[in-house]
């Protein structure tokens, strides 16, 4: 493979783990995550995963009904090292070393987020899976991804969803709705886009690491996004709109 980018990070939702179910996870969407995951690493693509907790526990829905909302919070950090768990695994059947690592320490089942331990993972040609969020309340994975993204200096985040794309308005809603191709950050800041929320594209465009978002259900799209495929929106650089 003609390869656009050697060291990248990708954000999975944890809806993206449900499939078609309204809860949980589907134990064949990871396994076809986990296929062109392994596709794209057995060639040389040293490989970062940041992975949310929504298909199991989501802290702002308990918080509005009533729950605390840093104890809501941590319970989705936690509900994130199940699906990073589970990620590990399906990986490992390919044969792909993986390696978890938490926030919050939980010694048992993960090891402790060390920047130093996972650039070093990587450049062994091992995927890296960041559970528990940033181990804070308030933050969500997102920024989360932005972060890490920062801190182990990969080239780009791709936010694998379920739509291919930045649209001018729901796509499901409105069938007239426009695809994004390229945005820059403060248009998505600006008009208020919710790609990802605010703080973490401030992180990205203050250490200029442009996000693709595609959709992770298209078989091979997360090959053609490390190839430097159009699959879905770019944001980054000086292109306000296109």
């Amino acid at each position: 493979m003609g390869m656009k980018y050697r060291r990248v990070l990708l954000k999975v939702s944890g809806e993206a783990l449900m499939g078609k179910l309204s809860y949980g996870i589907d134990p064949g969407v990871v396994q076809d995550i986990a296929a062109e995951i392994a596709e794209v690493v057995a060639s040389g693509i040293q490989m970062a995963i940041v992975v949310g907790g929504g298909n199991i526990f989501r802290g702002l829905k308990a918080a509005a009904g009533g729950m605390d909302r840093a104890t809501g919070d941590y319970i989705g950090m936690i509900a994130t090292v199940m699906n990073a768990m589970t990620l590990q695994d399906a990986l490992e059947q390919m044969g792909i070393p993986t390696r978890v690592q938490t926030a919050i320490a939980m010694q048992e089942v993960a090891e402790p987020y060390i920047r130093r331990r996972a650039i070093r993972h990587l450049e062994k040609g091992r995927v890296v899976i960041f559970g528990a969020g940033s181990g804070n309340p308030f933050f969500t994975t997102d920024t989360t991804a932005a972060l890490r993204a920062a801190e182990i200096d990969a080239e780009v985040i791709f936010k694998a969803t379920k739509v291919d794309g930045i649209y001018d308005c729901d796509p499901q809603l409105n069938p007239q709705a426009r695809r994004y191709h390229t945005l820059s950050y403060n248009y998505v800041l600006t008009q208020d886009l919710r790609v990802m929320d605010s703080t973490a594209i401030a992180l990205c465009k203050e250490n200029n690491i442009p996000i693709m978002v595609f959709d992770l259900t298209g078989r091979g799209n997360i090959r053609r996004a490390v190839q430097g495929e159009s699959v879905g929106t770019i944001v980054g650089g000086f292109c306000e709109v296109s």
